[in-house]
């Protein structure tokens, strides 16, 4: 620092002489501006005007009431320094907790806040929706039973071997600060508590493949259960299970007996999609049969009947008119009969030829040659000559067929 910097720095100085090597213009005695800064700094407190080092007297008489208003405004500023050390700032979705002397007084939430100062009280600001999670169970082996710490038993004496995750949140503030020595331990030890006794309960099959998605349920409620007796102030959110597996040594096996049980299921979920195929159809198909052999046997039934009644009207018809009765049925079946017949052969009895008319030719002729049917041709049969009198047997007009045949027409 050169003497001008000096002299602009402490203004007092700026008539004092500095000499250097018997010149003016060299470094200033550090004793000297010591001095001189004691001597203006007296001045503030006292109200009087130090004197320069070569002034009169070589000195000041200092006033005690000054230095007792001076002393007073520096106490003031370090007991508003030591007071505003109080305020704190608590953000959205923390709590802060206040202790008077590390014991716990009051939770106070967002905001502005203060609290007395140090050391009579402190505050220790805990995030209430921060998602915080810990790992149960681990790779790692112990050395006395050769097994991994997540290996468990089951109620058949099986071992398995389970992971998983917890996630939680804080719920009190105060019970997580002052209720246990460590919450986020007490998660842990609740965690591996709760699945002993979860998977102690069960059998091996059902940890693997019956409740293996039930099991993070009943974790979540029973290391909820427990964190409440122990006041921790954690609310668990959700268990994630990572893993469920036998161990290493036999789980080849335990795949192969999981493939063959799933082989198991396949087939038998295919059987009984075939059964639901097919035996729906037998059933609709005997239903049917049942159907048309019940609608067959009331139409026979029906039919007899109605055969039996129309017989019975008959015969009452029969009773009064015999001759005109006959010769109506006769002449009804004969109709029905010719008209499903396409030949016909008439006995003549005045001689021994056999007329022959074939009907179908006739009408085809008749189609054929705009309408017009030629004569019938009598067809002379050589067997007639030398053979008898054919009998024609026509059949009985009173019998069942034909009033059957002749009701269908």
């Amino acid at each position: 620092m050169t003497t001008r910097a000096v002299k602009q720095a402490i203004p007092g100085l700026a008539g004092a002489q500095v000499t250097y090597s018997g010149r003016q213009d060299g470094p200033p005695d550090l004793d000297e501006l010591w001095r001189d800064f004691n001597r203006k700094l007296s001045g503030v407190f006292t109200g009087n005007k130090g004197e320069g080092a070569g002034g009169k007297g070589g000195g000041f008489t200092p006033d005690s009431k000054g230095a007792g208003i001076g002393a007073g405004l520096i106490a003031g500023l370090i007991a508003l320094v030591w007071l505003g050390s109080g305020f704190f700032i608590v953000q959205e979705g923390q709590q802060a907790v206040v202790m008077s002397f590390g014991r716990f007084s009051h939770t106070v939430d967002a905001g502005f806040q203060w609290r007395g100062p140090y050391p009579f009280q402190s505050h220790e600001i805990v995030n209430l929706t921060q998602l915080r999670s810990i790992d149960v169970g681990s790779s790692s082996v112990l050395q006395a039973t050769a097994l991994r710490d997540s290996s468990m038993l089951t109620r058949d004496e099986n071992i398995v071997d389970i992971r998983f995750t917890v996630q939680y949140r804080l719920a009190d503030a105060r019970d997580y600060l002052f209720e246990n020595r460590s919450s986020d331990e007490a998660v842990q030890q609740a965690s591996e508590s709760a699945v002993r006794e979860i998977v102690g309960n069960s059998t091996m099959d059902s940890v693997l493949y019956e409740q293996r998605d039930a099991i993070a349920a009943q974790l979540v409620k029973s290391i909820q259960a427990q964190l409440n007796k122990l006041k921790a102030g954690v609310t668990v959110v959700n268990v994630n299970v990572q893993s469920v597996q036998a161990p290493e040594q036999v789980q080849a096996a335990f795949d192969d007996a999981f493939k063959a049980g799933a082989d198991r299921e396949r087939l038998k979920n295919e059987g009984q999609a075939y059964a639901n195929d097919v035996i729906p159809k037998a059933q609709g198909t005997a239903a049917r049969l049942r159907e048309e052999a019940a609608g067959y046997a009331a139409r026979v039934v029906a039919q007899a009947e109605g055969d039996a009644e129309r017989f019975k009207s008959v015969l009452t018809e029969y009773k009064k008119a015999p001759g005109v009765t006959r010769d109506r049925l006769y002449t009804d079946t004969m109709a029905q009969i010719y008209s499903n017949v396409t030949k016909v052969m008439v006995d003549s009895r005045q001689g021994s030829n056999l007329l022959y008319l074939p009907l179908d030719k006739i009408m085809q002729m008749s189609g054929t040659n705009g309408g017009v049917a030629p004569a019938p041709a009598a067809a002379t049969a050589p067997e007639a000559a030398t053979a008898p009198n054919p009998v024609v047997t026509t059949p009985d007009a009173r019998s069942r067929d034909g009033l059957r045949a002749r009701d269908a027409r």
